[in-house]
């Protein structure tokens, strides 16, 4: 057991801290929908910049362990990470706008749904893409 949770520790903290962001984004979302009456939209928008951020820094450090430690390097990263969560963001908002506004499903279930889709696109961005590890200049190979 001990093996198998070592093998997919980076699985289990990556669904543990997105499955955290969920929460977010969905709290985000309710409080700018439900208390300051923003549109379905803008309400998505400012839950996804939320979430983002604490994707970002969750992943970065507890999840794939960056250890890039110059500005240059953080930046390119962080810059790798928004362009590839911008495409999944772009995913929910479409989500969001044909089953909520167009089709008029409840809302924070079609948010949960969307949400699942996006964490695993993330993942697989990340894990590919973002955070590649690597070992003097060429990518190390997956264990």
């Amino acid at each position: 057991m001990k093996k198998l949770l070592h093998k997919y520790k980076d699985i289990i903290l990556y669904v543990f801290f997105g499955g955290c962001t969920t929460i977010i984004n969905v709290i985000i979302y309710y409080i700018s929908s439900r208390v300051l009456e923003l549109s379905t939209v803008t309400s998505t928008v400012l839950a996804w910049w939320v979430a983002v951020l604490f994707a970002y820094l969750t992943n970065r450090v507890m999840v794939f362990h960056s250890s890039n430690k110059e500005i240059r390097a953080i930046l390119l990263e962080f810059t790798f990470f928004v362009a590839c969560r911008l495409l999944t963001g772009i995913l929910d908002i479409m989500i969001m706008f044909i089953f909520v506004e167009r089709l008029g499903w409840y809302d924070l279930i079609i948010k949960f749904a969307s949400n699942l889709l996006v964490i695993l696109a993330n993942y697989v961005a990340s894990r590919l893409l973002i955070f590649k590890k690597h070992t003097h200049g060429r990518q190390a190979k997956s264990q």
